[in-house]
């Protein structure tokens, strides 16, 4: 019997309203619909790009400063992680879900680079991760359109 399928998804799919990139995962609309047929190394080779995109976009705007208190409230809310996913890369997801509630971010194990709240944090990150991940799909299709 076949393992369950890791995905990057976050149930937020803006593809299915006409975006090429999906705002919750970052994944190209391509990448989404053949995501089941690549094999492990492919999803996990993706998987690492998308973690990468997030950390270094993430990472422009705050660190983690504990990430034992960052998986304790994703854990505590039910957001769901990876255990391989970079502690950046969860706390974008903790972000998105977290936005409008989170007060304090030191409680989540967070530090803003500059005083931020949450949801600007948040909204900030999101689009410069959207800009991201656009560059990163006209960067595979003109791979694409180069290859014989």
């Amino acid at each position: 019997m076949a393992g369950r399928v890791v995905s990057p998804c976050v149930g937020l799919c803006s593809t299915t309203v006409g975006d090429r990139v999906c705002r919750g995962c970052q994944r190209i609309d391509d990448e989404i619909r053949d995501w089941p047929g690549f094999d492990a190394d492919e999803r996990q080779r993706r998987m690492d790009e998308l973690d990468a995109l997030r950390v270094s976009v993430a990472g422009r705007h705050l660190s983690v400063v504990d990430g034992e208190a960052l998986q304790a409230q994703l854990e505590r809310h039910r957001i769901r992680f990876r255990e391989d996913q970079p502690a950046l890369s969860r706390a974008v997801e903790l972000l998105r879900v977290g936005r409008g509630r989170i007060r304090d971010l030191s409680r989540y194990g967070l530090e803003p680079r500059v005083p931020l709240d949450a949801a600007t944090l948040h909204e900030r990150i999101a689009s410069e991760l959207m800009s991201a991940a656009e560059a990163r799909r006209l960067s595979d299709a003109d791979l694409d359109s180069s290859r014989p």
